[in-house]
């Protein structure tokens, strides 16, 4: 049966859901689901999970858990990482540097300065995991849920001979929200969605086989709708939706900081309810009291004898193993090369798109031209990507000088010497990894 490892297990909140995905499917319930962190103490803890949820099911399904990456990779059939370098603290040094210079981009976490040096950070380790599977388990498919998701799968596809995939929650989660707003089950709701990851378009939304977007539309003339009820703040969505024609994927904090129209100045940040990069960094103490309230909680439970749920939390890495290993046919959205995928945007770049799961593996779906407006909005983001996959591939200063340069929200604010001194203030911030740039 098949050997599943999970690389950065010690993020026990998405681990254990992962883990417990797994063994919701009988067929896989006879497997390895091999363990492993560079941290030993949180990795402890989604072991005992891990161990006890197998044990209360009296599954057959063995459990190892090492601090080994060779050892955890030998001979694996599927590899998923989850890893954040650094914790994810490093995003609040360019946050404060680009805050200095008067942009501010909110997330940061995948696009402009942010995305770059997320990328520098990831993109290196990540590859040498990679380098280990095509000693170890060269014939293992592997499922990256780490950010920044359109770097690192390209840099993947360019830079390895590994089978690989990208997986994100957003088609599915904003699928969920679009049936909300239109006030109909979700079950009944279909879709067809296609672009780059987190600024994917949905093509097709229908409910019932029939076109849903007019129902949209009559709901998104109330701005109560997207504006603040039940705490949507989905402005800059809706919009996108209707000034371009077609809905995008994520929130609406993380699409305006993909477009040049919604950040340039405090009043339209106001205007659009975004959140401010200085409450993103408020938020980092928030976010590292909730991560602690969830270890005591899962410590709590296993203490207790705490009965843990078999149920599947419907994210893809899972639904991907389990089409393979039976041949039971299903669609999911990955973030893939564009091999013709989708002929308007740049062929090798890294496109979200329908793919077809079964057991002769991943098969992206062709879809064409995007519409026309759409696409060329996804070209902003695709250059920028391009010179930060290049950078960080020949630790090239100047290539990711000129990615910030191509960022939309950065080019709308700053001039060509302010990004400069921005980015030569970010390497110095981040001399720990950026040693060998040149």
């Amino acid at each position: 049966m098949a050997k599943i490892v999970i690389i950065g297990a010690g993020s026990h909140v998405f681990a254990s859901r992962f883990i417990t995905d797994i063994i919701s499917y009988p067929e896989l319930r006879e497997g390895t689901i091999t363990l492993m962190d560079i941290a030993a103490e949180p990795l402890a803890l989604t072991t005992a999970f891990a161990k006890r949820i197998v044990e209360q099911n009296k599954f057959n399904t063995k459990i190892e858990s090492t601090t080994d990456r060779r050892k955890a990779l030998e001979g694996a059939d599927y590899v998923l990482i989850t890893i954040k370098v650094g914790g994810g603290h490093h995003l609040d040094k360019e946050r404060d540097i680009s805050l200095k210079y008067g942009l501010d981009q909110g997330d940061m976490a995948c696009v402009g300065s942010g995305g770059a040096f997320d990328s520098i950070r990831h993109i290196p380790p990540i590859l040498d995991i990679c380098s280990d599977m095509e000693e170890l388990c060269p014939h293992a498919l592997l499922l990256n849920y780490t950010n920044p998701m359109a770097t690192i799968s390209w840099s993947i596809s360019d830079y390895t001979k590994i089978k690989n995939v990208g997986l994100c929650h957003s088609v599915f989660g904003t699928a969920k929200t679009l049936a909300k707003y239109i006030d109909k089950p979700f079950e009944e709701v279909s879709y067809r969605v296609a672009g780059l990851n987190h600024f994917a378009w949905f093509l097709e939304f229908k409910w019932k086989g029939q076109d849903a977007y007019p129902l949209l539309r009559e709901k998104f003339k109330n701005p109560a709708v997207y504006s603040g009820v039940n705490g949507g703040r989905d402005i800059v969505r809706a919009e996108l939706f209707k000034t371009f024609g077609y809905y995008v994927t994520e929130s609406s904090n993380h699409c305006s900081s993909y477009t040049p129209y919604f950040r340039k100045k405090a009043a339209t940040i106001e205007q659009y309810k975004l959140d401010l990069g200085t409450k993103y960094q408020s938020n980092v103490e928030v976010w590292l009291a909730q991560d602690r309230e969830k270890d005591e909680k899962l410590k709590n439970e296993l203490a207790s004898n705490f009965k843990f749920p078999v149920d599947h939390s419907g994210e893809y890495g899972s639904i991907i193993i389990h089409s393979i290993e039976t041949g039971e046919p299903a669609v999911i959205y990955g973030n893939v090369k564009n091999t013709g995928l989708i002929t308007n945007l740049t062929e090798g770049c890294c496109v979200e798109v329908p793919c077809l799961v079964d057991k002769g593996g991943i098969h992206p779906c062709h879809i064409g031209n995007l519409p026309p407006q759409v696409a060329a909005l996804n070209l902003n983001n695709v250059g920028m990507q391009e010179m930060i996959v290049r950078g960080v591939a020949e630790k090239d200063k100047t290539k990711i000088f000129r990615a910030v340069l191509l960022d939309p929200l950065t080019a709308a604010v700053l001039t060509i010497e302010e990004i400069r001194n921005m980015v030569d203030d970010m390497f110095i911030a981040e001399a720990k990894f950026v040693k060998s740039y040149k």
